[in-house]
């Protein structure tokens, strides 16, 4: 029959498509681990303070098109977060050696993990006669197109945790605080929500705000550092601009809007937006774990340490509450400690019961 191939061609034919296609394929897998590879090695480099500055500001710049890049970026970040959660002086050096020698073992396991998943997926391939690289290219897009979804950081009580997010903005979480972030930010804007405490420092871009929305309080800022505070469980929540300007509004009016000025702090509450000076800047040195209060009551310190350790605390004299404070204290030093020091300026005793997590403050 006109056409009709030998065995001998047909088997040449097929022998011949088999070795271009695992030629192909070959390459392909090669190309695709040396470009993780390097991937992983500038993303360990950045958090390790290893790029120049032209260098990180060029990493970041790539991540806004490149979405596996940006996912290598999120993990890094949580990784280091998670592994600095007990922050204590001295530490920094062997903190970073650890956690480059967990990233590394970690890149490994994901090195073979991502190879055989390439080599099962070539045998697909030449076992169906699918296209090898366009079926290799739909692979790989749908396996970073999942990493399109939102990132969520809780700081447990008594901690702290830095963050990076990849517009370049510099977040720092304050204890019981829950960050959710989009692993990709949208082109014309960046929207994050909070719940409870964070210092921002924020990438300018002046085409893109930062929105940050917590409880029923938003702003919006383009280049400025400030804090916000706005716990669940809270009446009323803060935001202190410390430079820059900053935008403030209540759910859904933003046209009601106050604009925040350097020095300014906003309390939202119940009865709207008020402004007056930031009272205390020395309470922004709970982001180097220290916890400042300046002639403050007994009564307002208890509720913040009730908050940052997740316990409760009884008075059982109402008048202690009105004691006054100018104290700091390293948050390190854990709730038991601090109170033994505020004990030294005005004299108390209390009792601890771990199995229901609570202090009992007697005179």
């Amino acid at each position: 029959m006109y056409g009709a191939r030998s065995p001998e061609r047909f088997k040449k034919d097929l022998t011949v498509f088999f070795s271009i296609s695992f030629g192909g394929l070959s390459s392909f897998i090669r190309i695709y681990m040396d470009r993780y590879k390097k991937m992983e090695e500038s993303v360990t480099k950045y958090f390790q303070g290893e790029l120049s500055r032209n260098e990180r500001l060029a990493l970041l710049r790539r991540m806004e098109d490149d979405t596996a890049l940006k996912a290598t970026f999120v993990r890094h970040q949580q990784m280091l977060a998670l592994l600095a959660l007990v922050p204590v002086e001295g530490d920094a050096e062997k903190a970073q050696v650890e956690y480059r020698a967990f990233m590394d073992r970690r890149r490994r396991k994901l090195t073979d993990r991502r190879l055989m998943r390439m080599l099962r997926y070539a045998a697909a391939i030449l076992c169906l006669t699918i296209g090898t690289w366009t079926a290799a290219y739909l692979y790989l897009s749908t396996d970073e197109e999942a990493d399109e979804t939102m990132q969520t950081l809780y700081v447990p009580a008594g901690q702290r945790v830095s963050l990076t997010l990849t517009d370049g903005t510099v977040v720092w979480l304050n204890a019981c605080t829950k960050l959710s972030y989009p692993t990709t930010f949208r082109r014309d804007e960046r929207r994050v929500v909070l719940e409870g405490e964070a210092w921002f420092d924020v990438a300018k871009d002046a085409k893109r705000p930062l929105i940050v929305s917590s409880g029923n309080m938003t702003v919006k800022a383009l280049g400025t550092s400030f804090n916000m505070y706005c716990y669940p469980d809270e009446a009323v929540g803060r935001v202190s601009l410390v430079e820059g300007s900053l935008q403030v509004y209540t759910h859904g009016k933003e046209a009601l809007s106050v604009l925040l000025r350097p020095n300014d702090e906003a309390t939202v509450s119940g009865n709207g937006i008020s402004v007056a000076e930031i009272p205390d800047h020395n309470y922004f040195l709970w982001t180097k774990g220290i916890y400042s209060f300046e002639n403050e009551t007994f009564e307002n310190i208890l509720k913040k340490l009730e908050l940052y350790y997740d316990i409760h605390i009884d008075v059982n004299d109402a008048a202690m509450l009105q004691w006054r404070y100018t104290v700091k204290f390293r948050q390190r030093d854990g709730i038991r400690e601090i109170l033994r020091l505020m004990q030294q300026i005005h004299k108390f005793k209390m009792t601890v019961d771990e199995e229901n997590n609570m202090i009992t403050i007697i005179k």
